[in-house]
């Protein structure tokens, strides 16, 4: 299983998933096949800008959280990324320097693996496969644990206070979308706090 050395860990990935083409492949078993934290990443490059057809439990029910499985070597059309300098600068601003899934601060300790400090990158909210653009309203900034995939599945829910504390730090036109979402969600509600 060993990889040959000063072969990158996209490379690694990349000839591991041939090999093993149609066989379910864990995320452990990935991450030691890569030799970094940053082996999803890597599996994402290779999905989206090699063409790889590699599927995870988001693509096929049979999986689980954590499991991958390159379906088959045909490529499938690529995705090309190309978020700007100005507009990573400005998406990173805009949320605070903060992931959007789990609050974690931009070179802190990871509050979810202290053995590491909290590396931000820019992902979408609609995923390109979907449809989604790299326009900065489709892009947040996260964390590389929630990025991961499986981890931010077992996150405790947000405390009021902070949840609060993020819509304060929204732009107002923001701040109005989550009234609208409460006050549809819990009509009954809002009219007695209306009207008190």
């Amino acid at each position: 299983m060993k990889s040959p050395k000063g072969q990158g860990s996209r490379s690694k990935l990349r000839d591991y998933f041939k090999v093993n083409v149609g066989k379910v492949l864990d995320s452990n078993i990935l991450r030691e096949v890569a030799g970094t934290s940053e082996w999803a990443r890597r599996v994402r490059e290779l999905r989206n800008q090699e063409g790889m057809n590699i599927v995870t439990h988001n693509d096929m029910s049979n999986l689980k959280p954590g499991e991958y499985l390159l379906v088959d070597l045909k490529p499938i059309p690529s995705f090309e990324r190309g978020i700007s300098k100005e507009t990573r600068a400005y998406v990173l601003d805009r949320n605070g320097f903060t992931c959007q899934m789990c609050g974690a601060a931009a070179g802190e300790p990871h509050p979810y693996d202290a053995n590491r400090k909290t590396r931000l990158h820019l992902g979408h909210i609609i995923d390109k496969s979907m449809g989604g653009t790299d326009d900065r309203n489709n892009l947040r900034a996260i964390c590389s644990v929630c990025n991961e995939g499986a981890s931010n599945l077992t996150l405790n829910r947000p405390q009021a206070i902070n949840l609060l504390a993020q819509i304060r730090r929204a732009p107002a036109s923001d701040q109005l979308d989550v009234l609208k979402w409460i006050i549809k969600k819990f009509p009954n509600q809002a009219k007695v706090i209306i009207e008190e």
